[in-house]
């Protein structure tokens, strides 16, 4: 199959928020033209490391440790962020700070914030934090979150109710070292 490079436009203040970045052209199995559009370039670019409290600033933290959230996905960003007033878009992208190549790590979000005109799709957010703000504050809210979080304090207290009700304690089978 041959593809041909991407056509990559540079900046101009006549350009649009709704204009696409680039027009990927390349031919298929059936030599058939196919022509894909790709994200508009003045979204934002949202990766889940940006609000992972297990991740430091230098692993591309962008909020305080108090208001991340612990290993989120795109999936879950996502998911706040569809019941805005804005558009968004996925990517599979990969973090460039990102250590693990594994698949879960993968993902960024793009939103539009502006309209044509230069105005905010939706005023609550004015600027790129107040979105990462919203999306922190929201996913601990999901019920994915709440569920999980729900089914490990029972299997915690299973494990309190199953453990030896006999009091002698230590570990069985091993004897005591003198």
């Amino acid at each position: 199959m041959a593809t041909s490079p991407p056509i990559r436009t540079n900046f101009h203040p006549s350009k649009k928020h709704s204009d696409v970045e680039r027009l990927v052209l390349f031919l298929n199995a059936a030599n058939c033209l196919v022509i894909i559009l790709s994200f508009p370039f003045r979204w934002i670019c949202i990766y889940p490391a940006y609000i992972n409290s297990k991740k430091s600033r230098q692993e591309g933290r962008r909020l305080a440790k108090e208001r991340c959230v612990e290993n989120p996905t795109c999936a879950e960003i996502r998911d706040v962020l569809s019941v805005t007033n804005l558009r968004v878009g996925v990517e599979n992208k990969e973090y460039s700070r990102e250590r693990s190549r594994e698949p879960q790590y993968r993902g960024r979000i793009r939103v539009q914030m502006r309209n044509d005109d230069g105005s905010f799709c939706n005023p609550e957010f004015g600027s790129r934090e107040a979105v990462l703000l919203y999306v922190s504050k929201k996913i601990p809210q999901l019920k994915s979150r709440q569920v999980k979080s729900g089914t490990e304090c029972y299997q915690h207290s299973q494990q309190n109710h199953q453990s030896n009700p006999g009091g002698g304690g230590g570990k069985k089978g091993k004897g005591k070292r003198r």
